[in-house]
């Protein structure tokens, strides 16, 4: 049985599709099976582990929808070691679709279920928003992982987040919890970034993530060669603190 994670925060440029492609190439690294599921219609997850998203014959969208599965729509990334559902524009159509369709919550959850036994991680990058797409990553999913940089408008995007999860623990997934918080380009030159960093620790204690990914030039430019950063560069900082925090997510699921 995999283990099912979401990656989320409905703040927008907060390093989630960096982190869930990274995170699956460093797990990948340390031998463990992945499947990378973008269920962001931008595709940038896709785009990173290296998939062409115009030519996909199936994606997230059929098998939201129920006309493909995830066997058939799943891909490898070659550069990461890693299996992708992909994703791409036609992803946004789905939200609209689902309304009338029954378990519209469910329907990620049902899809992954045929294929969770083929898997050590599976790990969900959902879109910057708290729309039914992401509420079906929260209702598929084990636990959250939440990237967010140290700063002051992160932490008031944070609460409502927080919120969110409560809600779809109590009503819809019971087993839903927060697995920890990843702090993400960060700049330890920056009193505001460690100060924030500090609270984070307080209010969050052992919810925090000892792993901290650095502000790193060679992450964001691995994108463009449609190559996971620990993949593209596995000498940079920021590569390196992937695979540590590949480490560390797998130590904390031996004790869950």
């Amino acid at each position: 049985m995999a283990k099912i994670f979401c990656v989320a925060n409905q703040k927008g440029g907060v390093g989630k599709t960096t982190t869930t492609v990274n995170l699956a190439a460093g797990l990948a690294k340390l031998d463990q099976r992945v499947l990378l599921v973008d269920l962001d219609p931008q595709g940038n997850a896709t785009m990173g582990a290296g998939i062409n998203k115009a030519g996909l014959k199936a994606s997230t969208y059929e098998v939201m929808l129920g006309t493909a599965d995830v066997a058939a729509a799943r891909q490898r990334s070659e550069p990461g070691h890693f299996d992708v559902l992909p994703s791409n524009r036609e992803l946004a159509g789905a939200e609209v679709e689902m309304v009338e369709l029954d378990n519209r919550e469910r329907r990620l959850k049902d899809a992954l279920a045929v294929v969770d036994k083929e898997y050590d991680f599976i790990l969900i990058d959902c879109p910057p928003a708290l729309s039914m797409l992401t509420l079906n990553g929260l209702c598929a999913a084990h636990g959250v992982i939440i990237p967010m940089q140290c700063e002051y408008y992160a932490l008031e995007g944070l609460s409502d987040l927080v919120n969110t999860i409560k809600k779809v623990h109590a009503n819809l997934n019971p087993d839903l919890k927060i697995i920890g918080l990843l702090r993400v380009m960060f700049d330890p030159r920056m009193t505001l970034s460690q100060q924030v960093s500090a609270q984070l620790e307080q209010h969050f204690g052992d919810k925090v993530f000892k792993t901290i990914i650095p502000r790193n030039v060679r992450l964001a430019e691995a994108p463009s060669y449609g190559v996971p950063g620990v993949t593209f560069d596995p000498t940079s900082k920021g590569a390196q603190a992937y695979i540590a925090f590949g480490a560390e997510m797998v130590k904390r699921i031996k004790k869950m």
